[in-house]
């Protein structure tokens, strides 16, 4: 132990280090989650709007699942989810598309990291499972990134059209008194798209100066949607403007009872903890670091502290000098009779469990126990090795003696030595 305690504090400090690593990269968690996650604590972020509602006393969840299966009459709340097949319908627009990482301009959700593998699109399947909720009765928040038509959209006959990216923080009102909008005058955000609606629909919220609608439920079957052109709206750094945090709680409670899951799945984060979903989630570096840390840790435990250990060699011979002391020993002190008895002693006990009894059973019982299971050859042999050990009385007799007890144990353990007969059978 003592050779081993300069390991034990190297591998202290290292365990400290790596667990305050965690640590801190746990406390930045919301730094590396993706845009408009519920996770992500930055101005881009929605941990905010997720914690208003929950503080509110609305019933709020994150879903950290693909939405292939949904049960209930729950509202799901979808945030610059992008949708499989996602296409510009107007060349015009396209050209008016910003360049790459261009924030709230750009096209494509903005991603941090890894974010850009692990993030999953709303594959053909989920939007078609969640449309289908959504005609049984459902509701569906759904705030697109961008002003790509999609299926999801085109579902809803719901079309997008690009905002001007140049024009300033935008001031939105409710174009009537509605649910949707109970307690709020003004609304502030950047917009992206605004949406043009099929019959039946209901504008929520509208360019006060443009007169565009940029938020609108649209009935779909026995259910609703509320799709909102402005993903800032439902960003941290918009909450605390104007009445944007009393429109998400009107819009919310307007929608139903809840409760209102938040999709954490398309922004990368899901139930399972394997090593892939570590390195998938916090980036194949951290992974790779640790992989190396073991293997470090285990080079460094291969080694010894403290005194150097013999040699095999020079314990094989010491233990052969121990042995040939001992047997010194005793044809010096002429314990021939000792010996003798201690071989005799441990072959009676190893016959007595092949005999049925308990190991401190005589020789002359262990004998009849063998007997009485079949193997009188072995009987005859215990008995003769038990007399030969009474008359040994030099070191050419105890030599004799371990060489016939070694042929018994020889013979009790070859072929066919393995049958045992209950007692009283022949």
């Amino acid at each position: 132990m003592r050779d081993r305690f300069p390991l034990l504090v190297v591998g202290g400090l290292v365990l400290t280090v790596v667990l305050g690593t965690f640590l801190v990269q746990g406390a930045k968690r919301g730094e590396f989650a993706d845009t408009l996650s519920t996770f992500r604590a930055q101005e881009d972020g929605a941990r905010a709007l997720f914690l208003l509602a929950q503080e509110s006393g609305l019933p709020v969840a994150r879903r950290m699942a693909d939405l292939r299966i949904l049960s209930g009459p729950g509202t799901q709340v979808l945030l610059a989810v992008e949708v499989e097949g996602a296409y510009e319908e107007d060349p015009d627009q396209t050209r008016l598309a910003a360049e790459p990482d261009a924030g709230l301009a750009d096209e494509d959700v903005p991603r941090t990291g890894f974010n850009a593998f692990r993030a999953a699109e709303l594959d053909e399947e989920e939007h078609e499972k969640l449309l289908e909720h959504v005609r049984g009765g459902g509701t569906l928040v759904y705030v697109p990134w961008g002003s790509r038509e999609n299926p999801l959209l085109d579902a809803l006959s719901v079309k997008l059209v690009k905002a001007d990216t140049s024009l300033p923080m935008r001031t939105l009102v409710p174009p009537l008194p509605s649910p949707y909008t109970l307690g709020v005058e003004r609304v502030e955000a950047k917009v992206q798209a605004y949406l043009t609606l099929p019959p039946g629909a209901v504008p929520v919220l509208e360019d006060d100066r443009l007169g565009e609608v940029v938020a609108a439920v649209v009935p779909h079957g026995l259910g609703r949607v509320l799709v909102v052109g402005a993903p800032e709206l439902a960003m941290n750094r918009a909450l605390t403007r104007a009445d944007n945090a009393q429109f998400w709680l009107s819009a919310l409670a307007a929608l139903g009872p809840g409760p209102y899951e938040f999709d954490e799945f398309h922004h990368g984060f899901t139930d399972e903890r394997s090593v892939v979903d570590f390195a998938r989630r916090y980036g194949l570096h951290f992974a790779v670091a640790q992989l190396l840390l073991g293997v470090v840790l285990w080079s460094v435990s291969l080694r010894r502290f403290g005194r150097p250990r013999p040699p095999p060699e020079a314990a094989r011979v010491g233990a052969t000098d121990a042995l040939f002391a001992m047997g010194r020993l005793y044809r010096e002190g002429r314990h021939h009779g000792f010996a003798a008895n201690l071989l005799t002693r441990g072959l009676t006990q190893e016959l007595a469990l092949h005999a049925g009894l308990p190991p401190h059973a005589p020789a002359h019982t262990v004998a009849e126990g063998l007997r009485e299971r079949g193997r009188a050859d072995l009987a005859q042999g215990l008995q003769a090795v038990a007399a030969q050990a009474d008359t040994v009385g030099s070191d050419k007799d105890l030599q004799q003696l371990a060489t016939s007890a070694a042929g018994l144990r020889q013979r009790l353990h070859s072929a066919g030595t393995g049958r045992r007969n209950p007692p009283g059978t022949t």
